[in-house]
C-alpha cells in the first residue's frame, strides 16, 4: 500500500458544502482540488453549476473546470483518463489530491478499475438510425431505446439523439447495453491509498440550503446565463440539458412561468440531491461527516486533516 500514490475523496450531495471544506482542507495539507463534477468542466455555465470564483478558490489550484465549452464533447472516460494524470503530477509535486464532487461515476472511475473500452461501431447501421430519427422523431427513438437497454433510456434525455443512437447502435450490433462495456469491473485491488469522506446533514436542512442556493443563483443572473448560452449554442446539447439549465430554458422558451421554473427547479435539485446519497451510501469505504456536528467549513476540514494525518501526509 505504501507504494501507492495517496487519494482524498470528498463527495456528499449538491449544496453540502463540499468545495468550502476542500479549499480549507487544502491550506492545511498542501492540497490541490480535482473537480468530480460533470458540470463543472463546462466553459460559461458558471451561475447554475455553482462554480467557485477565483477569489473563493483562495489562490488553491483548482483542476477539470473550464476545460471544454457546451457543445463540445466529454465523457466520464475523459474524465477518468485526465485525473488520473492530475493525480501523478500533483503527487510528483509534493502536494496530495483532493478528489471533490457530487458526480458518483466520475469518482468511481477514479478510485476502482472501471474499463471504457470502447464498444464496436458501425456507420452504415448508425447512418439508418439517423434517418429513422429524422423520419419518426426524437421520442420514437428514445422509446425504442427503452425497449431494450432501459438503464441507457433513463440517463439519457430524448433530445439527446447523438447518444440515444450510439445505445441503439451498441445493442443492435452486439445485444448488449452499452452500459457492460462502459462500465465493467474487473480488478478489485486498491489503485490508490485511499480516504473517502461524505458530507452530510439533516435532511430538510439540506433542502433549505438547495433553496436558498437557487434563490441566489437568480439574483446573481442565471436566468441571463441561460439566455446568453442558448443563443450560442444549440438549446439541446447535452451541457444544456443539466440541471439549472433546461428548467430555465423551459422558460425562456415561454413553456413555463419564471415562478413555475424556478419551483421546477428547486424540487428536480432536491431529488438529484436524493439519488447522490443514495449512491454514496452504497459505498461503505465513505466515512461520513455530519456537518451540524461541527462549529463550520474550518473544523469539518481540520476533523479530516488529522483522520489522514501519518497515513496520507505526514504530522
Amino acid at each position: 500500500m505504501k507504494d501507492l500514490r495517496p487519494l482524498v475523496v470528498i463527495v456528499g450531495p449538491t449544496a453540502s458544502g463540499k468545495t468550502d471544506v476542500a479549499i480549507e482542507l487544502a491550506k492545511m495539507v498542501k492540497g490541490e482540488v480535482i473537480s468530480a463534477d460533470s458540470m463543472l468542466v463546462y466553459r460559461g455555465m458558471d451561475i447554475g453549476t455553482a462554480k467557485p470564483t477565483p477569489a473563493e478558490m483562495q489562490g488553491i489550484p483548482h483542476h477539470l473546470i473550464d476545460i471544454v465549452d457546451p457543445d463540445e464533447e466529454f465523457s466520464v472516460a475523459m474524465f477518468q483518463t485526465a485525473a488520473e494524470k492530475l493525480i501523478v503530477e500533483i503527487t510528483d509535486r509534493g502536494n496530495l489530491p483532493l478528489l471533490v464532487g457530487g458526480t458518483g461515476l466520475y469518482v468511481r472511475s477514479v478510485i476502482d478499475h472501471y474499463d471504457f473500452t470502447p464498444a464496436p461501431r458501425d456507420q452504415k447501421l448508425r447512418e439508418r438510425l439517423k434517418q429513422q430519427a429524422a423520419t419518426l422523431g426524437n421520442e420514437e427513438m428514445h422509446r425504442r431505446l427503452a425497449a431494450v437497454d432501459p438503464a441507457s433510456a433513463a440517463r439519457l434525455h430524448p433530445n439527446d439523439i447523438r447518444r440515444v443512437i450510439r445505445a441503439l447502435e451498441v445493442y443492435y450490433q452486439t445485444g448488449k447495453p452499452i452500459s457492460e462495456y462502459q462500465y465493467t469491473q474487473t480488478n478489485t485491488a486498491p489503485k490508490y491509498r485511499l480516504k473517502m469522506f461524505g458530507l452530510t446533514m439533516d435532511r430538510q436542512l439540506l433542502y433549505r440550503r438547495i433553496e436558498q442556493r437557487v434563490d441566489l443563483m437568480l439574483q446573481r443572473g442565471l436566468v441571463e446565463e441561460v439566455r446568453q448560452l442558448m443563443q450560442r449554442y444549440d438549446t439541446w446539447g447535452t451541457a444544456l440539458q443539466g440541471l439549472g439549465y433546461k428548467e430555465i430554458i423551459a422558460y425562456l422558451k415561454g413553456e413555463c412561468t419564471l415562478a413555475e421554473a424556478v419551483e421546477i427547479l428547486k424540487r428536480n435539485t432536491r431529488r438529484f440531491a436524493k439519488r447522490q446519497l443514495t449512491w454514496f451510501r452504497a459505498d461503505k469505504r465513505i466515512h461520513w461527516l455530519n456537518m451540524q456536528d461541527y462549529s463550520d467549513k474550518n473544523a469539518v476540514a481540520r476533523e479530516i486533516a488529522k483522520q489522514i494525518a501519518g497515513e496520507l501526509v505526514s504530522v
